[in-house]
């Protein structure tokens, strides 16, 4: 039997299960202590009162012959893909029609199957630090190379530094395919419209595909941050965007996203080729090999952008974020240099100087109980920094914050 030997050329980080063990064993040997978790990446308030409704009667609808719903269109239903381009893009002056919409089950499935209509040989950049899929899928397709030093052949690292603040810098050389995420996970920075300007005009003229998660930009309450890339002119030239239901309405659980493929989209082969049509192709990988989200699923995410929706989304939002700020607060009332928790729930922060970040994550979770993620497991720009998250309970937030402003 062959099998795919990329496998053996990921990295492994084991970065949470590290993560699970040192927990663990804290709590074996101080079986009393109050561990606060404060570097999950998931959510923890509940569905919208809307959504729950909506789960009800399509699960009514199921029950009944006249109304029940076997396969869908992979694709997506149209009245999702309708509410989605008329509240998320027209509203915003986007040019995005329903059926350049594609639903699926989550942002990280779609960012890693994407990797499916990309060839052998391309130059891609990934920032550093960022979130690993992007990484590992590539490396998981072949399409990253073999090893080469602390990296891939294939792979060419755009370093976001703190001199820059963390946004990652257009590079002198030429990139075939350029993943970009904002607000960013880990460092919660977001990228201004120039920022993206600059991004945009550097793929059309190196004629490149940039890859935008757009994860989080329900998160954004700052005046002149895009909360898509199609904001920016000529971005359907060049650009695939994707989101997510998970954090913005807490479907984590649920599993609901969507990948916006404009049909304006081609792409030139190396060997001069005739352009490719990436928005036929997506729908062609789709129909091959995704048989789309469950009805229920999807009714559920349409009734997000009724009125009452758009209200509870906005509240629990405002949690995350509410404690994304006290907890960003309390690190810089004592001399932390700090980013994100404005426009994101993610705080980034500088561990003291001399420690490492598990260093500073064993520091936390010995003195103050309190449990966050070590930059080391975002690329090795994130040595040195660590990962908080507002994503915990009030509750929580609030009593990890006292035991911090105590010590």
């Amino acid at each position: 039997m062959i099998i795919n030997s990329n496998f053996g050329n990921v990295r492994e980080s084991y970065l949470f299960v590290e993560i699970a063990r040192r927990v663990n064993e804290y709590r074996a040997a101080n079986p009393s202590a109050d561990i606060i978790r404060l570097g999950i990446g998931d959510v923890t308030q509940p569905l919208p009162a809307v959504a729950i409704k909506a789960l009800h009667e399509a699960v009514d609808e199921m029950s009944r012959a006249e109304t029940f719903r076997g396969y869908g269109p992979e694709q997506g239903y149209d009245f999702l893909r309708e509410a989605i381009a008329e509240h998320e893009y027209r509203a915003r002056g986007c040019d995005i029609e329903p059926d350049e919409i594609f639903i699926s089950d989550g942002a990280k499935s779609d960012t890693a199957n994407f990797t499916d209509l990309f060839g052998k040989g391309n130059t891609i950049g990934i920032p550093n630090p960022v979130y690993p899929v992007y990484l590992d899928s590539n490396v998981l397709a072949g399409h990253a190379g073999n090893p080469s030093g602390d990296g891939y052949e294939n792979i060419r690292y755009i370093n976001c530094l703190e001199e820059n603040g963390f946004k990652p810098e257009i590079p002198d050389a030429h990139l075939d395919i350029i993943y970009l995420c904002s607000p960013n996970n880990p460092s919660g920075v977001a990228l201004s419209k120039d920022d993206l300007r600059n991004w945009v005009d550097y793929a059309l003229e190196n004629r490149a595909l940039i890859l935008y998660d757009a994860a989080y930009e329900r998160f954004i309450r700052e005046d002149g941050i895009p909360h898509s890339i199609y904001e920016i002119p000529g971005a359907r030239k060049v650009a695939i965007e994707f989101r997510s239901f998970s954090k913005t309405a807490g479907f984590t659980g649920l599993r609901c996203a969507y990948t916006v493929v404009p049909k304006t989209l081609e792409v030139e082969t190396h060997n001069g080729g005739k352009p490719l049509d990436l928005h036929s192709m997506w729908l062609r990988r789709q129909t091959t090999k995704f048989n789309g989200v469950a009805y229920i699923v999807q009714r559920a995410a349409a009734a997000l952008y009724t009125p009452e929706g758009q209200e509870q989304i906005t509240r629990i939002i405002d949690i995350y974020l509410n404690n994304a700020k006290t907890i960003r607060s309390v690190f810089e009332a004592k001399g932390y240099r700090v980013w994100g928790g404005v426009n994101s729930p993610y705080v980034w922060l500088k561990v003291p100087k001399g420690m490492t970040s598990w260093e500073f994550f064993d520091y936390l979770l010995d003195h103050y109980h309190i449990v966050g993620t070590p930059g080391s497991g975002f690329g090795s720009m994130g040595e040195g920094y660590f990962r908080l998250t507002g994503f915990g309970s009030t509750e929580k937030t609030l009593e990890a914050a006292e035991r911090l402003k105590r010590g």
